[in-house]
Order: structure tokens, then C-alpha cells, then sequence
């Protein structure tokens, strides 16, 4: 008759085995690490972005006999901010609504931004070279030179 009473499980055996469940999720998820693949995920978007500026500008120069978009400022340490004229805040300095739509359907803009400063860009006068940067990037520098 005793076998019968014995057969449930006892409250800290339950409890125990919650506990270890608990330590186990909380493991898992502090190894995937949410945070950090959102970041990697809006860091990847600002690689496209850059890239999608640079070719919308560089078909801008194959098409106006290798000339930029004036606005883009040339040898400066560091590059200017990016916007289009309807959107252009104070702290915009080139305007490339030149390239809207023929060459991109639209400016991109930073996956996490607060304001309208999302890219920045820079030419080169003795390389003829730009460079586009990710001036928000998370974890770590995004910068694209053609």
C-alpha cells in the first residue's frame, strides 16, 4: 500500500527542476544575445546603404561625363552630412536629390536614426575617390571608399 502514496513527485523536487530550467533558459539567451543581433542586423542594412550611395553616385558621374553632384564637398578630414532638399536640416550639407529617381528610388536612411544626419560623404580631389560612411554603426566602422 505504500507504493501508491509514493508515486507524485515532491515540491522541491518540482522546484528544483524549475530552477535548473530557468539557469538553462537564461544561458541560452545570454548566448544568443538579442541585442547584439539586432545591432549586427541594422549594421548589415547600413553596409547596403552605403554601398547603394556610392553606385547611385558613381552612375551619376558615368552619365554627366565623370562629374560628381556638386554638393558633394571635396578633401575635407571629415565627410559632410547626406540628405536630399526636402529634408534638409541644418546640419545637411550635400543634397543628392539629383540622384532621386533615376538612379535611386530613394536616399537610405539609418536603420536606427534620430535625426536626418544618417550617412556622411567625402571626395577626394587628388585620388578622385569618395568615400561613404555609417556614422551610427554599432559595432564597428562602416566606411566604403570607390
Amino acid at each position: 500500500m505504500n507504493k501508491k502514496r509514493n508515486q507524485g513527485f515532491t515540491l522541491l523536487e518540482i522546484l528544483l527542476a524549475v530552477a535548473a530550467l530557468v539557469i538553462l533558459a537564461s544561458i541560452v539567451i545570454l548566448a544568443i544575445n538579442p541585442g547584439k543581433q539586432l545591432a549586427d542586423t541594422r549594421d548589415a542594412q547600413r553596409w547596403s546603404d552605403v554601398n547603394t550611395i556610392l553606385n547611385g553616385v558613381y552612375q551619376y558621374a558615368i552619365d554627366n561625363d565623370g562629374n560628381l553632384p556638386t554638393s558633394i564637398p571635396a578633401d575635407t578630414d571629415t565627410g559632410a552630412d547626406i540628405c536630399i532638399e526636402t529634408t534638409k536640416a541644418t546640419s545637411c550639407n550635400v543634397d543628392l536629390s539629383v540622384l532621386i529617381p533615376k538612379y535611386l528610388v530613394a536616399l537610405p536612411s539609418d536603420p536606427h536614426a534620430t535625426s536626418t544626419a544618417n550617412y556622411t560623404v567625402v571626395s577626394s580631389s587628388t585620388t578622385g575617390r569618395i568615400t561613404v560612411e555609417a556614422p551610427l554603426a554599432e559595432n564597428k566602422t562602416i566606411t566604403a571608399t570607390r
